[in-house]
């Protein structure tokens, strides 16, 4: 038996911690830890979806904090902007094989224009599994 591929809004996490581009970037590597997570989505004050903070975004700026004693500053100053952005009725399938080409670990999901979701390599793996088992 032959099951269909599903769609990347089936797998997606739709509940997500984001960040303003005007948030100081140590509250937000703090709420990283804290939710353990690797990097959320930065919304402005519309709901448009402005750029992602990783950790690798905000590795230097613990370094400097931590080891300099130095302030970060905005989530705007750190965050990778320009972001690759997921079609929310991708079929997982294609997703698994974008991330094979890719180094990025997550995409942020849009539908319509709006920021619905972030999918992950492991929210991949997930369908991926439930697929082979049918």
């Amino acid at each position: 038996m032959n099951q269909k591929p599903g769609l990347v809004r089936d797998y997606m996490a739709k509940h997500l911690v984001s960040f303003s581009p005007d948030m100081d970037v140590l509250d937000a590597i703090h709420e990283l830890v804290r939710h353990r997570i690797a990097g959320a989505p930065v919304v402005d004050e519309h709901g448009d979806l402005v750029g992602m903070l990783s950790e690798l975004d905000c590795m230097r700026v613990a370094l400097n904090a931590g080891y300099y004693s130095q302030r970060g500053g905005p989530v705007a100053n750190y965050m990778s902007k320009g972001v690759e952005t997921i079609d929310a009725d991708m079929s997982i399938i294609d997703l698994a094989q974008k991330f094979l080409e890719s180094s990025y670990r997550r995409f942020p999901v849009m539908k319509n224009n709006r920021l619905v979701g972030q999918i992950s390599r492991r929210d991949v793996l997930r369908a991926l599994q439930a697929l082979a088992a049918g």
